[in-house]
């Protein structure tokens, strides 16, 4: 047995502990959740006794429902060990309407301080300052971001971002009034790197390639980059590393989400024309690239197909979470010994337009 295949068998194990004992967790009166108490009382089956492995999570559990997070009061999430304690109220995606929400306390810190070690000194500095370009208010990127350079040693500045907001210029066709508030967010972003020393940049590729267009990254310190958002083709992802970035500075591209946390890169570049394959934070969630008309299934490697989340903390646990997502399933890594998901890009891309402003 090769060692990859011995450390996919331990990542197994590892995952088939995880998800019994979050079940059990999640389904037992002292610790769990009302939801997913009175979920079980509904279905007539105790998860805390049933599920013995993740499969069975897969084979036993329906789709998680996106409803539910929009719909239900933030209180039926608490897990009754975190009874007495304030949580944080994260919001994920929306234009219009209800946004999703997740509650949290500590889930954040532990996949950013997971994350910081992946990350190459030269290129992220420790004590140093970052910047974040991109969406803060209610949304849990601002905290993790904020949490990941103090872990390092770092503060950070941020430019804050409406994605709601382009979305909606973009959807009624109102592309100067979007380049004007992108504009806006840019010149914010520049002032602070010609009057401030930044090190490491966290932001979205679109706006990271603006900036460039507006000054010399390398001349203003700029020695690491993090490139948040989904759709990153090979085509630009190439771009992006050699002439913005002009292989100098280091790019981080990185894949993630309120509802899973912070997935980590597989390393890209001229040797596989710069795909990008992401592993997500396993055990505590899992991605599937699943047959979109029969979900159940995973699809081929290689093949692209539907993202599938599964999170399992003690904090929360969603099953099945059929993603906006779709990506290539590529087989597992020997520092992440699980499936990967590559090329992600909005579920349906090649049928029909997708608005994503600014990312």
């Amino acid at each position: 047995m090769s060692n990859l295949d011995q450390n996919i068998q331990e990542a197994k194990a590892q995952l088939d502990a995880h998800a019994v004992e979050i079940v059990k967790w999640h389904f037992s009166p002292e610790t769990g959740s009302p939801f997913w108490l009175d979920w079980a009382k509904e279905a007539g089956w105790n998860p805390a006794e049933k599920i013995t492995c993740f499969d069975d999570i897969i084979a036993k559990f329906p789709h998680f429902q996106d409803e539910w997070l929009r719909d239900m009061p933030n209180e039926v999430w608490r897990p009754k060990a975190y009874e007495g304690r304030p949580f944080s109220i994260f919001e994920t995606g929306g234009t219009t309407g209800m946004p999703k929400q997740r509650i949290g306390w500590e889930d954040y810190k532990i996949d950013y301080s997971e994350f910081s070690e992946t990350l190459n000194d030269d290129h992220f500095p420790r004590d140093h300052y970052w910047m974040m370009v991109g969406p803060t208010g209610p949304r849990r990127l601002r905290l993790s971001i904020e949490h990941l350079a103090n872990v390092r040693g770092c503060s950070t500045y941020f430019v804050d971002l409406d994605p709601r907001w382009v979305k909606r210029l973009i959807s009624s066709k109102q592309f100067d009034q979007a380049r004007a508030y992108m504009d806006h967010v840019i010149d914010q972003a520049i002032t602070i790197l010609k009057n401030r020393k930044v090190s490491a940049l966290f932001t979205t590729p679109k706006l990271l390639e603006a900036m460039a267009e507006r000054m010399d990254l390398i001349k203003a310190g700029i020695k690491g980059v993090f490139c948040g958002g989904t759709t990153m083709d090979q085509q630009y992802t190439r771009f992006l590393v050699e002439e913005i970035c002009e292989n100098q500075i280091g790019f981080v591209p990185t894949y993630g989400n309120t509802l899973m946390g912070l997935a980590r890169h597989r390393p890209f570049g001229p040797e596989n024309d710069y795909s990008i394959t992401y592993h997500a934070p396993q055990p505590r969630a899992v991605l599937r690239v699943v047959d979109p008309k029969q979900t159940e299934n995973l699809v081929d490697y290689d093949a692209w197909g539907r993202v599938e989340l599964t999170t399992l903390t003690k904090e929360f646990f969603m099953p099945r979470f059929l993603e906006r997502d779709e990506a290539i399933r590529r087989s597992p890594w020997e520092n992440c010994p699980w499936d990967g998901v590559a090329e992600v890009r909005p579920f349906g891309a090649m049928e029909k337009k997708i608005v994503e402003g600014v990312y």
